[in-house]
């Protein structure tokens, strides 16, 4: 009904807005003192004034409701819902239809905490400005919360699903361009997801968006640069945050929010070198949900350092089962928060877990962010980063290059390795600024004695550039994506296959 109104409003205002309307005015007035007499002269003259500017109010605050915003100066998600009505509406007349296509910016987070909030800013603007460039004229190109996007395709002949593929990879393209900050190229993925036509719930623009949504929820719960298109029977993976902040604490004692693992592995020798423990929340009826989605409400809620007690628990407990498998994993690294640091019983509680299942302090290794370590003028924090040491757990300084952490902050806090942080790995096979950094990097931690391990690490010619470089340890998509626990014997037993059939140089063929 709504819809109705807007569109005889629309019609309204165009039939009787514009300069062909004033150069006909003495024309109708005539006309309708010819017709009605003086009376209808009088009602036609002061009348017709009055409903122009009825129709220009109207036409003015339309546009006040499509606001735009502040950030990347895009219009907001209700011009996406009215340029798909339109196209709906008006599609038996021209036999034309319409798309939607929405996509977030990967890891954005990440990026906003590793670069700062000036710099994803700047990322959004870019995005934005990309999108237009990509995009033809009359497409909408609007913003949603956060790194999300929505596009509402012009009026086209066909909208399929070969189309939507490819113009997909086309924005993805376009927006995979790096960006230069402070010297540091920042390579930016998106997940993509689309409603077609002939697949929407429903013959709305908010339908349409609505199963685009659900399709972009979908795509970024398979990893970073999926494209998905919404299919009926999709469920939305996302939770909003009033359900996430219902639901977070009961989820960690019910066992849904678990770690899973991610291999790392030796460039020497390709054997795993350890596997770092990453929280995922198993939603019954969600499916997986990453982080992203619901560390803050944990935070919020006052559970990060119950979240960290389960995290290890599970950890040591793949451990032992990995060992009595007769998998050799030395170590596992976990991840561990500023709030927990600054917890004066932290190494207490570590060392009773070590003892309970009977693990030499070295099969820990205690993940920390650089900017924990940069920015910590907290003496417990100092103290139990010290003591960790001391008790013989690896340290590992994560993220690194995206904070400001000095050479004598790495000596102050014991570090044995440094986590490169994957801003420096996107494309470092073809990208020779990518090179010199890391070659930089690489060679300081070599004369500083430190370990160096690489996290996202995506394709197999950046695994082997940092192999070529020096960087003793990677990890990423290219050797595997982070796995539920029970995969992950499979996948072990797979590697250890594969590295037994590393071919011998010298023998004749037979």
């Amino acid at each position: 009904m709504r819809n109705d109104i807007a569109a005889t409003l629309r019609r309204l205002q165009t039939l009787l807005s514009g300069q062909h309307t004033l150069a006909f005015l003495p024309a109708i007035c005539l006309g309708a003192y010819w017709l009605g007499g003086e009376t209808t002269l009088m009602t036609t003259a002061l009348g017709l004034p009055a409903l122009l500017a009825l129709t220009n109010i109207v036409s003015l605050s339309s546009m006040h409701v499509i606001s735009t915003d502040g950030v990347t100066a895009l219009p907001l998600r209700p011009a996406v819902i009215d340029a798909i009505d339109q196209t709906l509406d008006a599609q038996h007349a021209t036999g034309r239809t319409t798309a939607c296509i929405t996509l977030a910016i990967d890891d954005f987070r990440g990026l906003e905490a590793s670069f700062g909030t000036e710099t994803a800013q700047d990322i959004l603007r870019t995005t934005a400005r990309r999108l237009a460039d990509t995009l033809r004229d009359h497409d909408i190109v609007a913003r949603l919360d956060g790194p999300r996007f929505a596009i509402a395709l012009a009026p086209v002949r066909r909208a399929d699903l070969e189309t939507l593929i490819q113009l997909s990879s086309r924005i993805q393209a376009a927006l995979s361009e790096p960006l230069s900050v402070d010297a540091t190229k920042i390579y930016v993925t998106a997940s993509i997801g689309f409603c077609l036509p002939a697949r929407a719930p429903g013959q709305s623009g908010a339908a349409f968006l609505d199963a685009a949504e659900a399709a972009l929820a979908d795509a970024r719960s398979n990893g970073a640069g999926s494209i998905r298109a919404f299919t009926p029977g999709a469920i939305q993976t996302t939770l909003d945050r009033g359900s996430i902040l219902a639901d977070v604490g009961d989820a960690l004692e019910n066992g849904e929010i678990v770690p899973w693992f991610q291999p790392q592995i030796s460039t020497n020798t390709g054997a795993v070198s350890g596997m770092e423990a990453l929280a995922r929340w198993v939603h019954p009826e969600k499916g997986v949900t990453p982080p992203a989605e619901f560390l803050s409400a944990i935070e919020e809620s006052g559970l990060i350092e119950r979240l960290g007690e389960i995290i290890l628990y599970h950890s040591f407990t793949a451990l032992q089962t990995w060992d009595r498998a007769g998998f050799n994993v030395p170590t596992i690294s976990v991840n561990f928060s500023a709030t927990e640091l600054s917890n004066p019983k932290l190494v207490d509680k570590i060392r009773w877990e070590l003892d309970r299942f009977e693990f030499d302090p070295s099969r820990l290794t205690v993940e920390i962010l650089e900017n924990v370590i940069a920015s910590s003028d907290n003496d417990t924090i100092t103290r139990n980063i010290a003591a960790l040491s001391q008790l013989g757990c690896g340290i590992d300084l994560d993220d690194f290059g995206t904070g400001h952490a000095s050479i004598a902050n790495i000596r102050r806090f014991a570090v044995k390795r440094i986590k490169i942080d994957k801003s420096y790995v996107s494309r470092c096979d073809v990208d020779r600024n990518q090179q010199d950094m890391l070659a930089a990097i690489l060679t300081m931690a070599e004369r500083i004695n430190l370990q160096t391990l690489t996290e996202g690490v995506e394709t197999v010619g950046e695994h082997a550039m940092l192999a070529q470089l020096g960087c003793d340890h990677v990890q990423g998509f290219s050797i595997s994506k982070p796995l539920a626990f029970e995969k992950t014997l499979d996948w072990m037993d797979a590697h250890r296959q594969k590295l037994a059939q590393t071919p011998q140089i010298g023998r004749k063929a037979s």
